[in-house]
């Protein structure tokens, strides 16, 4: 009966027309305070909200060592819940809250922003997923906003539960897994959702919990852990939720709503950029000429697999994805004619010549991957890859000819590689993810389709040829109907098969390509499809600074995480993967009106200086301008090293690529407009 009666009133104090009394909702959680004795297994009390002075006092049925008292503050938005935990005398102690919901579990659609997305079916069974649980709860600092959104697309509604963390600490555990007691104090809780009686409902508390396991490595399912935070005699801590409900048309835009709305709550400020623009390329073309190996047939910037520990130069040239060679050359030649640096302009000229002579296939696409060291190279295609490495083959015959230097031999190949997309394309718009050199299907996977949309546009606008504008304008249809219009946004990247940023970045930049190249009727819909694209690329970047515990590099370093972006479902970590993305939120700020996207812009913008190694400040990384990848910044192990440290491999080819893309703003604009 009582079960029952606070189910009922959980869903009318949540159901969008009314938040009903001050404190409903605190009466329609129900409360649990765990404490743990040192060498005994921790005890579970459920705690009864009793209400007196305004206020409620969560009793247990014994007296406990602890005082908890909870308020409940209503606003426009939602609902302000304060807890406040005393100890009478010292304890051990995790306390949670768990809100029940009026949906039905199996039908809704749960979003932990930059980790979970609908019941995250697209991931494999050895990451996080409906297909292994259909609860789970997972350490705040995994997230990009301290967030848990239950969507219910029967009815329309959600409801969210945001955690206010304010200025924030974290501690070490000399245990992974079950009942760990802190070294320290933390500010880091934990959040998800859980399958109450076939009812979804959200479940938050503090300090974290990992359950039913903990993902602390790719691929790699662990026990789950339970923390508990020391608390002194007379020693008392307060913690905040920001509940809120509210009604979306869809998934996307649920995921629209709550990203505006999270970002109005932490309105996340941009951080001092330790660096000017001219400082970040000075240091970063130190990459160019250190990596820069000319002993093969192929010239290239070694910048895929390197040990952070020396950043010694190996055999792998690789064009697109991690390694970034063309595009890495074409910045390295713009910038050394800039500076009037001849070393630059040499090394790079000499990489686009090995390419033009050696750099192609039988079937006459670019070579991916060729590993010198040990004689061998893929015989798999990418469409991402070839893509990446035609953009940037046309980035660097546009700006030839514009400075009267043409190269009509080039001109052809990267034309019979267009040719070849032209042939790939499926009926319905769609690129395989993956082909060999006789163009047959390795993996018919539509979700890297948006990659292939950008060196089309260019190609239009570069050969003047309508073949490519009206294959690009078919991705547009497919990536429509089938990613953006389905909010399903998968398989960008080609270390994982799963729900990940770079779909949907790919896919906000491809619509707004084709919106610089196309009529006013037809920017205006490409517009609003970059827009709807951009709100899920945005769920990804960090919205709010994850604390470090003392020792731990990335927190002595001072890192800010906010504007950072998480990677994928697989790939828990932080990098500095943007590209053009700032220069997308700055013209859909100005197409829009929306502020959020241009300021949020400055912050990325901002933000990925900070890791900037120069010589006096090297940033954990052997040498200057080999700017960090794998960014370890939650209870995450890629290889290697753990939270606040990198991965001991990384691939700083890319991530060059990427911080010298930002720097540069308005270049594909630019290269549209034939400028």
């Amino acid at each position: 009966m009582k079960k029952s009666f606070l189910c009922a009133l959980a869903g009318l104090l949540f159901s969008g027309y009314g938040y009903g009394a001050p404190g409903d909702a605190i009466t329609a959680c129900s409360h649990t305070i765990s404490l743990k004795t040192p060498g005994n297994p921790a005890v579970d009390y459920p705690l009864t909200p009793r209400p007196g002075d305004g206020r409620f006092l969560l009793e247990a049925g014994r007296m406990l060592p602890v005082s908890v008292v909870a308020t409940e503050t209503p606003h426009d938005d939602g609902r302000t819940v304060e807890v406040c935990i005393t100890a009478l005398k010292e304890v051990w102690f995790q306390y949670s809250q768990t809100l029940e919901t009026e949906f039905v579990h199996g039908e809704c659609q749960f979003l932990m922003p930059g980790f979970w997305y609908r019941q995250n079916l697209r991931s494999p069974e050895e990451a996080p997923s409906f297909r292994v649980a259909d609860g789970w709860t997972v350490r705040e600092d995994r997230l990009s906003t301290p967030l848990t959104g239950i969507f219910d697309p029967a009815s329309g509604k959600f409801r969210t539960v945001l955690r206010a963390c304010g200025s924030g600490c974290d501690a070490l555990t000399t245990h992974p897994s079950g009942e760990v007691i802190l070294s320290g104090d933390t500010s880091i809780g934990f959040t998800g959702f859980e399958n109450v009686g076939g009812r979804a409902a959200l479940r938050f508390g503090f300090p974290y919990q990992e359950t039913p396991y903990c993902y602390n490595s790719k691929l790699t399912l662990a026990p789950p852990v339970r923390a508990y935070r020391h608390l002194p005699e007379g020693a008392t801590v307060v913690l905040r939720w920001e509940l809120r409900c509210g009604e979306a048309a869809d998934f996307s835009d649920f995921v629209r709503k709550t990203w505006e709305y999270s970002y109005d709550c932490l309105r996340p400020a941009a951080p001092e950029p330790a660096y000017s623009d001219e400082r970040m390329k000075e240091v970063l073309s130190a990459y160019f000429t250190a990596a820069h190996v000319d002993g093969y047939p192929l010239k290239y910037m070694s910048g895929e697999q390197l040990r952070t520990a020396d950043c010694a130069s190996n055999g792998h040239a690789e064009v697109g994805f991690v390694g970034r060679v063309l595009l890495n050359a074409f910045n390295a030649l713009e910038y050394g004619y800039e500076q009037g640096r001849a070393d630059l302009v040499g090394l790079a000229g000499a990489t686009f010549d090995s390419y033009e002579r050696n750099g192609f296939t039988a079937g006459g696409f670019i070579r991916e991957f060729v590993d010198f060291g040990n004689g061998t190279e893929t015989d798999v295609f990418s469409i991402r890859r070839q893509s990446e490495g035609v953009s940037a083959l046309l980035h660097y015959l546009h700006y030839e000819k514009r400075h009267g230097r043409k190269h009509p031999g080039l001109e052809r190949k990267v034309a019979c590689i267009l040719n070849a997309f032209l042939q790939l394309q499926a009926e319905d718009g769609s690129f395989p993810r993956k082909f060999r050199d006789d163009r047959t299907t390795v993996d018919a996977s539509g979700g890297s389709t948006p990659s292939a949309t950008l060196p089309l546009v260019m190609a239009y606008r570069y050969f003047g040829d309508r073949r490519y504008l009206a294959s690009a304008e078919k991705t547009a249809r497919y990536l429509e109907s089938e990613i953006i219009g389905k909010a399903d946004y998968f398989s960008s990247t080609l270390d994982a098969n799963c729900e990940d940023k770079e779909a949907s970045l790919y896919a906000a930049t491809a619509m707004y390509y084709l919106a610089l190249a196309g009529d006013r009727e037809s920017r205006s819909h490409y517009a609003a499809m970059a827009r709807r694209a951009a709100y899920f690329a945005l769920s990804w970047y960090y919205l709010w600074d994850v604390p470090f515990a003392p020792g731990q590099m990335l927190g002595d370093l001072g890192l800010k995480t906010r504007g950072w972006g998480n990677v994928s479902v697989e790939n828990n970590h932080i990098d500095v993967f943007v590209f053009e993305f700032c220069s997308v939120l700055d013209w859909l700020g100005r197409e829009f009106g929306e502020k959020r996207f241009t300021d949020f812009a400055e912050v990325i913008g901002s933000s990925m200086r900070q890791l900037l190694p120069v010589e006096e400040r090297l940033c954990g990384v052997a040498k200057p301008g080999y700017y960090p990848e794998v960014v370890q910044h939650t209870n995450w192990d890629y290889g290697k090293n753990g939270k606040g440290f990198y991965n001991d491999i990384f691939a700083p080819g890319w991530t060059v690529a990427s911080l010298w893309e930002m720097l540069t703003p308005g270049r594909a604009e630019r290269f549209l407009n034939g400028k």
